[in-house]
């Protein structure tokens, strides 16, 4: 059974307090667009090396179509972070390679828009996904990758109760070169504990 069959055809909307979380629109194109194109400085460092095409519409109509076709075959889910108060898009995240059998596990990945970085919208949106990869999914492991130097992203993530499990030797290449990344993880265990604590 594929994974739109057991969720709906299209991705959740995940509200939380501070946030939600919700499936790109054609219509976001010009929000998104303008947060990636001031932040880009600041979100190149630790992403794969842009097209010189990216923030055409083009290339945003292909990625929506891809986003579509990799939550209908169950691999990906990926949610644009939307400020509760406001409405302001803040950045995206993504659960990817989503893996069931006796794996049950998945990989996140995040971005966060320079202006709204270091006010705790990226925590809020890591533990919605987080409740929804384990309450609904049933997950029973989330991980993410992180490159050493990216302090920004390792508080984020040891804060929302992830664990450093190793090293991850030139694993991805990112803007242009490839990268030694630390791995990171939480169980559902570890998820369920630090609910009830």
């Amino acid at each position: 059974m594929v994974f739109s069959a057991l969720f709906g055809p299209s991705p959740p909307v995940l509200k939380g307090k501070a946030v939600t979380l919700r499936a790109a629109r054609m219509s976001d194109f010009r929000e998104w667009a303008s947060l990636r194109g001031a932040s880009r400085a600041f979100l190149e460092p630790w992403e794969p090396s842009w097209a010189f095409d990216e923030l055409e519409r083009a290339p945003w109509r292909q990625r929506l179509s891809r986003y579509g076709r990799e939550y209908a075959q169950g691999a990906a889910m990926s949610l644009l972070i939307f400020e509760n108060q406001t409405g302001r898009l803040t950045g995206g995240i993504s659960m990817g390679n989503i893996r069931r059998g006796v794996a049950q596990s998945a990989q996140i990945g995040y971005w966060m828009g320079e202006q709204h970085a270091g006010k705790g919208y990226m925590g809020a949106a890591i533990r919605l996904l987080l409740e929804h990869g384990f309450d609904v999914m049933r997950l029973n492991r989330i991980e993410a990758a992180c490159i050493p130097d990216n302090e920004r992203s390792i508080r984020v993530l040891e804060k929302a109760g992830f664990r450093r499990e190793g090293l991850l030797r030139s694993y991805l290449r990112i803007n242009g070169a490839w990268r030694d990344h630390f791995l990171y993880a939480i169980t559902a265990d570890d998820y369920r504990q630090a609910k009830r604590g």
